[in-house]
């Protein structure tokens, strides 16, 4: 597998991520061994975990998992989300940040973070409060480096702003939600991105399966978007399950799984240094992994593209678009 820089960084990994929010879950401590295994045959060095993502066992599993090979891998976790039944446990405080990095130190058997997301946007702790936190985590060497995820771009440029200005370290990594039926990042993000020298891992390339052939016609009774609200309300507009729907027969025209087609392109933005993959078992991951073989021609993409609605630009004037 190729390898690519992570931004400014100066931290080479693979240009596929292997998400780990099924460890623990969906996939038992067997299989989410089994996937680690894959992905490093496959020559995936970067795993992305969080704090969250199972009660802490993907954290405890990704632990035992990189015991003997700590140092040859980039490993992520995340800070934010509700972890407990109190207002403490919870935001982007210096309390509640400081708490849960340790925590997922010990989880993960690791006297470090290569880098330390911050899951969501807290609209109660002031921004120069959660980047003094983030301050004190980097100078104590529990965190290398800074990123952000669900966050809009005003929020990252007013963060690095204040970092900026204070002689505090940036927010160098970001996690947006990103795929052909969910492109929302192409209009501010990825261009801040790809302007600041920033680092993107991006999630969600399969809109959360939609992309994965299973729905191309209708409903699948067994998949996310079947059993998860969240996912149902995430995707459920009409033309994102036209686009499903199209988006197989395209992929066979071109000779790629689904899977591999749906990660290529996410992957292919200029914008984009990796993105995120993830599944419940080996079988599923395999044509996740082959995306990395996958050279989209411009015209391809330009075919794949033109599947799914384009977001507006920024300025909302159409007319300066086309």
């Amino acid at each position: 597998m190729k390898t690519t820089w992570l931004g400014r960084t100066g931290i080479e990994v693979s240009t596929l991520c292997a998400g780990t929010m099924a460890y623990g879950g969906d996939a038992d401590e067997a299989a989410s061994a089994a996937m680690f295994a894959a992905c490093r045959d496959a020559g995936v060095n970067f795993f992305d975990c969080a704090n969250v993502y199972n009660g802490g066992q993907a954290e405890e599993i990704l632990g035992r998992l990189i015991a003997g090979s700590r140092d040859q891998l980039v490993i992520t976790s995340k800070t934010g989300y509700v972890i407990g039944p109190t207002g403490n446990d919870r935001g982007n405080n210096r309390r509640h940040v400081v708490a849960s990095v340790e925590a997922s130190l010990r989880r993960l058997g690791t006297d470090r973070l290569d880098v330390l997301f911050f899951h969501k946007w807290d609209p109660v702790t002031p921004l120069d409060e959660v980047m003094r936190a983030a301050e004190d985590l980097v100078r104590s060497g529990k965190v290398l480096h800074l990123g952000a995820s669900n966050w809009a771009s005003w929020q990252y440029m007013k963060a690095n702003g204040i970092a900026e200005r204070r002689g505090w370290p940036p927010i160098d990594v970001l996690q947006p939600m990103y795929s052909l039926v969910k492109r929302q990042a192409e209009v501010e993000i990825l261009p801040m991105a790809e302007s600041e020298g920033l680092g993107v891992i991006s999630y969600s390339p399969l809109g959360g399966g939609l992309l994965t052939g299973k729905y191309a016609r209708g409903p699948a009774e067994d998949g996310r978007l079947t059993r998860d609200h969240r996912y149902n309300a995430r995707y459920g507009q009409e033309w994102m399950h036209q686009t499903a729907a199209a988006f197989p027969g395209l992929a066979e025209e071109l000779g790629h799984h689904p899977v591999s087609l749906a990660v290529a392109w996410a992957g292919a933005h200029p914008g984009v240094t990796c993105p995120i993959i993830g599944a419940r078992s080996t079988e599923q991951l395999a044509p996740a992994l082959k995306a990395a073989e996958i050279a989209l021609t411009d015209e391809d993409y330009a075919r794949v593209s033109a599947l799914a609605i384009a977001p507006p630009p920024a300025t909302d004037r159409l007319e300066e678009s086309v």
